[in-house]
């Protein structure tokens, strides 16, 4: 696997606005439940639209992942490997009622190795941090983090949840620890939900934290459907 590009993404010290949008948060079928597009209809549309790149990041698993890979091939794109993480409120090995609430982050794999360590990830989240959804926690993120991308997704991160509650410090000390791990690999991502109440006001709170801290923005929506109907 080559190394991954990363076209949405647009460092802060950059003035001028990404020339090609590439989706590095989309689901398939095998987001079970949850979304609707197969594997190939992501690929075809990516390359329809004009996208040189496109990020699978189904939910805590990797079950497309090869079928993407050859699906995305024959359209000639990149296919980016990843999975959307479910994130334990304490660590993966607590199981009481406290622990049904998580939160998420995308993980993608930028090379070989880091393919290799989502594979160790998401087996861990399932055979040891399984309590309603497969869970990974920040012992498997020290574990398993190199050849990775963290993306904090806009909405459902813990860094998100600790805004909405306008816990500045909270938010700063999750940032800090996924700065510390990732290193210029780590992201924050921003998103446009008009029709979500506060989304934009949340958005600014995002924007400001990253050039607080320094970690750069990526532009993302999450995909659960091809098209509005």
């Amino acid at each position: 696997m080559a190394d991954a590009p990363t076209p949405a993404i647009n460092h802060q010290t950059d003035t001028t606005l990404p020339k090609v949008f590439c989706h590095l948060h989309a689901h398939s079928h095998y987001s079970l439940l949850t979304a609707l597009p197969k594997t190939q209809e992501l690929a075809k549309t990516a390359k329809k639209m004009g996208m040189p790149a496109i990020a699978l990041t189904d939910n805590g698993n990797l079950y497309g992942a090869i079928e993407f890979y050859k699906d995305c091939k024959k359209e000639e794109i990149k296919a980016i490997i990843g999975i959307d993480a479910y994130v334990a409120l304490r660590t993966r090995n607590d199981k009481e009622a406290i622990d049904k609430r998580k939160t998420r982050l995308v993980l993608l794999a930028k090379n070989t190795e880091g393919y290799k360590n989502l594979i160790k990830i998401v087996t861990a989240s399932h055979l040891e941090g399984f309590y309603y959804k497969p869970r990974i926690d920040r012992e498997l993120l020290e574990k398993y983090h190199e050849g990775l991308i963290a993306i904090a997704p806009a909405l459902s991160s813990d860094i998100a949840a600790a805004l909405h509650v306008s816990d500045q410090e909270k938010a700063q000390e999750k940032v800090d620890f996924y700065k510390k791990l990732f290193g210029p690999d780590f992201y924050l991502e921003v998103s446009h939900h008009p029709e979500i109440e506060n989304h934009e006001v949340l958005m600014r709170d995002v924007i400001a934290l990253g050039k607080k801290t320094g970690v750069p923005l990526v532009a993302g929506h999450e995909v659960y459907y091809l098209k509005p109907e």
